[in-house]
């Protein structure tokens, strides 16, 4: 009998023996879906008075709203997890939550830290968290390369950056943006992508229909209005710095 090594080696250099990062990549670039470079110039932030972390309000931003552990009886305030960057992509793609099963939404530019201990300073920043040009989604199975492969992480980058003509600035973000100018497995990069001097659309971009229009209209419309009479927890400086940040215009 062969002994069996209960000495593993690490669960991406095991997945990497048996499948190459061309066909990881041919899986995303077949399945992934874009939101369409004129919806991200129409609205590129849908809801900037939401981040990762920030406490949720409710009666229109005048009071906690909280979450009560029925064993223990505890209540804490309620924090943002994904549910606004969720929806922002599902609207920017003209989908509702019930036409999405088993697809997730994936954020491109973020901290890279392998081991989860480092606060994620990008999705925490009002201007980026909802910015459809800083997602994709992906059927849930594959969220997990982009979570954890960074080979995969650069490659979505450079596509998302040559197609909305925009990469996230965030002083953080300084080694990653070196990181993927001095990329060159383009072997793997998928085809349609596109790349310096290589203009091309993604297999997957759903384009701008009136639908989508209405829903941006609409959003932009609740933004100023918040501004004007949401409650006293409605983060104001917060969306101002965002709407200043991506020039937005309530005419």
């Amino acid at each position: 009998m062969v002994a069996i090594s209960r000495q593993l080696p690490d669960g991406l250099d095991a997945l990497r023996a048996e499948m190459k990062l061309g066909e990881v990549m041919r899986l995303i670039e077949r399945t992934a879906r874009w939101v369409d470079p004129e919806t991200f110039r129409l609205l590129p932030v849908w809801y900037p008075e939401h981040a990762r972390r920030a406490y949720f309000y409710k009666n229109n931003w005048s009071e906690p709203q909280l979450n009560k552990n029925r064993q223990t009886g505890h209540t804490e305030h309620k924090r943002e997890g994904n549910v606004h960057a969720n929806k922002s992509l599902t609207y920017a793609l003209g989908l509702r939550s019930d036409d999405r099963p088993n697809w997730s939404c994936c954020h491109i530019w973020g901290i890279d830290d392998p081991s989860y201990q480092e606060a994620n300073a990008i999705v925490q920043d009002h201007r980026f968290f909802s910015c459809v040009a800083n997602m994709v989604l992906l059927p849930t199975p594959l969220k997990a390369f982009t979570d954890t492969m960074p080979e995969v992480k650069a490659m979505l980058r450079i596509c998302a950056r040559h197609l909305y003509g925009w990469h996230c600035n965030h002083e953080g973000l300084a080694d990653t943006i070196s990181t993927i100018d001095a990329w060159g497995d383009w072997d793997a990069y998928p085809q349609s992508w596109p790349r310096a001097g290589a203009p091309s659309t993604p297999l997957g971009v759903v384009p701008l229909d009136e639908g989508i229009r209405k829903s941006a209209v609409r959003r932009l419309a609740q933004i100023q209005r918040d501004l004007a009479t949401a409650g006293p927890h409605y983060p104001r400086d917060e969306v101002k710095a965002a709407i200043a940040y991506w020039t937005l215009s309530f005419d």
